[in-house]
């Protein structure tokens, strides 16, 4: 009986190595910071390996009205605080990108 509860738990965990699903609410930013936290509009800066903790004060920012912002004052209110810390975790977890290099989608 307990090796198969073992075998049942090691079944239903995860692969170490196994890339993380994209936060639900990642349809939001997408449009502007893309799914890797390159920016997709010149007024949209890059995310993508931004600071985590940083992440979730700037978010934190908006939703308060410290930070102005046309667009993200229509999306912060959507977001409740478990969904901002899980956008922040996966953007802090993109690669920052060069300045120089082209985004993913435009490479030949």
């Amino acid at each position: 009986m307990i090796a198969l509860l073992i075998a049942a738990a090691a079944a239903a965990a995860p692969a170490p190595d196994a890339a993380p699903a994209p936060p639900a609410k990642i349809g939001l930013c997408v449009a502007c910071h893309g799914t890797d936290g390159r920016s997709r509009m010149p007024a949209a800066p890059h995310i993508g390996g931004q600071n985590e903790a940083y992440l979730v004060w700037a978010l934190n920012q908006y939703r308060e009205g410290r930070r102005e912002g046309d667009v993200m004052g229509s999306v912060i209110g959507v977001l409740s605080r478990r969904d901002i810390e899980a956008l922040a975790d996966w953007y802090a977890r993109q690669t920052w990108p060069a300045l120089d290099a082209a985004p993913a989608e435009d490479a030949p």
